[in-house]
């Protein structure tokens, strides 16, 4: 008879990033895994499953955290889901605290938070090989009887030990959690009971604070907790209570929040003794010279730069012939469907809408699966610490970290990975801001619009011998412009908007070590598949949106009457050289003669559009710009996607929607178009430099991509968020294009 559950276990995994708790949280659910964000805050939920015993499992992986000091709302969700006060998560029936093996005495300070909880504790000694490398040798029974819960020795990576820890979990979730010595001295316990009683009379009859949250509060001299743990009626008595809680103590030379350090390190200490032997001189392993060099201001920076080269490269470069595979896929398939249904609105909503729109979601894949391969490989192996240690100097002067310079860099290949790969930056305030500015970083979506305009309108001008020109320094211009543009706006963020204390850089640099090609491939298609599940629905959605803009009010008789006469001629040629062979010359002009019809009638349906009547109404406030309603029209259509503006540009001007920017021939009919251009009232060309370097400007500041919108709702678990950045960067850029053209048109 197959063993059967008694009841579903939920077992809470704890511990620092540098601990490898995310490698031993993978190794222990494998596939079995869950991702999202806690209801109302930016925090990421994994739930994996394990099967031991006949009994299923559910872990929690919980935010990386150095300590259960809740200070960020990161460490607020750790605290609220072990104490069992979060509705969307039950309360862990047991906790795995995730330790380095190497590195107990700072590891230990978490421990001693985590049996403050009184739940079954379960500690897993992790890369045990790493402290044998250094010499050190583990009394681990002593350990465990100090302690007074299960240590058991494992290694993730190697998936060595894994047997022996379910096994300890097991038996730790059937008892009750043994009574467990305090760290802290009666003086201190005394102060503690105190205010919980305080508390509890002020509650109003809520359920009483539980007595950890509590000893936070009065350890908490930033006031983070006040707003959760005191009611409003009471915080002033509340605040006077605290006060003379913590006068008292330093009188008894206990001063918060010192007391908590002095007391948990001494506490580690105890259980350390007798435990951890190392040897008399500590050896120069590997890793300390590797540091010697990576970590050195000069040639650490000089490293850092070319692996960033090279990972830029490979998201930049080694993405585009997989991202031109799928966009050949999209377009056969939007063929294939459009070939076998009738013409008509349903036909265009399936190709144009859904297809186009399903291919505007995957095309993106390659650049953020190749991205997170990087990102897990650093991780893994330890350099991404040493990175964040590198341009934390460089970041600070901007109010970001130095965890904030990887997300930034890869959105000048794309917006969308890039907002992504902040999740690896833990302070809150520095997470979205870095997310908030992201979007200003040049992305490669915005090289067909300088490229085209820099072609046809900045003139081929050179310096010392053809080493230095003009061309290039305008498209050099925009992408510095966004960068400076980004670190303006970050630093009116953290002082306004997302101001708050700048948390001290404290960054543990775990020991280097050959990365797990299981993990590895696990965090890149996790990430992958996030982004699809997540994202996709949304901008597809919005595809679909823009799509019915563009299409309607899709009146036929209207559009398709002036050129009623010409139809019918060219019907009757293409009827007359159906003979013919496709290479026949007089087929080809009778071909290309029905190319440009369909692209004149293309314009003319996109002119009365919905999109074509706003470009239209908006003229009035784009002609300070230098801009006509043409141009206006192709600025909001590039809405979905800054690229999108080419081919809107190309429809407008009868071109077709197939414009390609890289065909010589294609940017050649376009360039001339453009500069052919002129007002209906004043007969003046539209287009001159002012006007081009204006409508560059607009595209370097604007947030002209749907995609990256939703993603930062994603990111931010709020719509507030995308709108903020739509508004204040179309503020931007619509301000930083008119100063551009009327500064230009004096002088240029």
């Amino acid at each position: 008879m197959p063993a059967v559950a008694l009841k579903p276990l939920t077992i809470a995994l704890v511990g620092n990033p540098n601990t490898g708790k995310s490698t031993l949280f993978q190794a222990l659910s494998g596939v079995h895994q869950r991702v999202g964000n806690y209801p109302g805050v930016t925090v990421e939920k994994k739930i994996g499953h394990l099967s031991h015993a006949g009994e299923r499992w559910a872990l929690v992986d919980l935010p990386g955290t150095y300590s259960l000091a809740p200070r960020s709302p990161d460490e607020m969700v750790a605290v609220d889901v072990l104490l069992g006060r979060r509705p969307d998560a039950p309360q862990p029936d047991a906790v795995l605290c995730i330790v380095d093996a190497s590195n107990l005495e700072r590891n230990l300070y978490l421990v001693s938070q985590v049996l403050e909880l009184g739940l079954p504790t379960v500690v897993a000694l992790n890369m045990i090989d790493l402290a044998k490398s250094r010499g050190i040798e583990l009394d681990v029974p002593r350990l465990e009887r100090n302690l007074g819960v299960r240590v058991v020795p494992v290694q993730a990576n190697r998936r060595v030990g894994l047997d022996e820890l379910k096994a300890a979990l097991a038996t730790a979730s059937d008892g009750e959690a043994p009574e467990r010595e305090s760290p802290f001295s009666e003086t201190f316990r005394g102060e503690v009971s105190r205010l919980h009683d305080t508390l509890a009379a002020r509650r109003n009859g809520d359920a009483p604070l539980p007595r950890f949250l509590v000893e936070r509060l009065l350890l908490d001299v930033s006031g983070y907790l006040e707003s959760f743990a005191v009611p409003a009626s009471a915080t002033t008595e509340i605040r006077q209570e605290l006060t003379a809680a913590r006068t008292r103590l330093a009188a008894a030379g206990s001063p918060v929040p010192a007391v908590e350090a002095m007391a948990r390190y001494a506490w580690a200490a105890r259980m350390l003794e007798g435990v951890a032997t190392r040897p008399a001189a500590q050896p120069t392993n590997w890793t300390d010279r590797v540091d010697y060099v990576l970590t050195h201001r000069l040639w650490g920076t000089l490293f850092f730069f070319l692996m960033m080269f090279v990972v830029f490269q490979a998201v930049f470069r080694g993405a585009a012939p997989l991202m031109e595979l799928i966009d050949g896929g999209v377009g056969w398939l939007g063929e294939l469907v459009g070939g076998a249904m009738p013409e008509g609105a349903l036909r265009s909503l399936v190709v144009d809408g859904v297809i186009g729109g399903v291919g505007g979601v995957i095309i993106f894949l390659p650049q953020i699966m190749i991205l997170f391969l990087f990102i897990a490989v650093l991780e893994d192996c330890g350099y991404m610490a040493r990175i964040a240690y590198l341009m934390d100097r460089l970041m600070v002067r901007a109010g970001l970290s130095g965890k904030s310079f990887i997300p930034l860099l890869s959105s000048f290949a794309c917006a969308i990975p890039g907002i992504m790969a902040t999740r690896v930056i833990e302070n809150r305030r520095d997470r979205l801001t870095t997310i908030l500015v992201a979007p200003l970083m040049s992305c490669s979506a915005r090289l067909p619009v300088y490229t085209l305009l820099v072609a046809a309108f900045i003139p081929s001008t050179a310096w010392l011998g053809g080493l230095l020109g003009l061309q290039g320094l305008v498209m050099t211009a925009m992408y510095v412009l966004g960068i400076v543009v980004a670190v303006l706006v970050a630093l009116v963020l953290k002082r306004t908007l997302l101001r708050g204390p700048t948390p001290p850089f404290v960054m543990e640099l775990p020991t280097y070590k050959w990365p797990s090609p299981r993990t590895v491939v696990y965090r890149m298609c996790e990430r992958g598949w996030s982004f699809v599940q997540r994202a996709g629905t949304l901008i597809v959605a919005v595809s679909i949106v823009v799509w019915a803009t563009l299409y309607y009010p899709h009146n036929t008789e209207q559009v398709e009457a002036p050129y009623r006469d010409r139809l019918t001629d060219v019907e009757r040629q293409e009827a007359a050289t159906a003979s013919l062979a496709d290479d026949d010359p007089q087929r080809e002009q009778v071909a290309e003669e029905r190319r440009a019809l369909d692209n004149e009638i293309a314009g003319a349906y996109r002119r009365q559009s919905i999109l074509g009547r706003m470009g239209h109404a908006i003229e009035p406030f784009v002609r300070p710009l230098g801009w006509d309603w043409r141009i206006g029209c192709a600025a909001i259509a590039s809405f979905p996607a800054r690229e999108v503006i080419v081919a809107t540009l190309g429809i407008i001007y009868n071109l077709g929607e197939d414009v390609d920017t890289e065909n010589d021939e294609d940017r050649g009919r376009l360039v001339a178009a453009l500069q052919d251009a002129r007002w209906n009232d004043t007969g003046e060309r539209v287009f001159n430099i002012p006007v081009a370097l204006s409508i560059m400007v607009f595209f370097a500041l604007c947030a002209q991509c749907a995609s990256t919108l939703v993603i930062i709702k994603r990111e931010t678990n709020s719509w507030r968020w995308p709108a903020f950045t739509f508004v204040y960067m179309t503020a931007l850029a619509y301000i930083g294009a008119l100063v551009t053209y009327q500064v230009g048109r004096l002088f240029l």
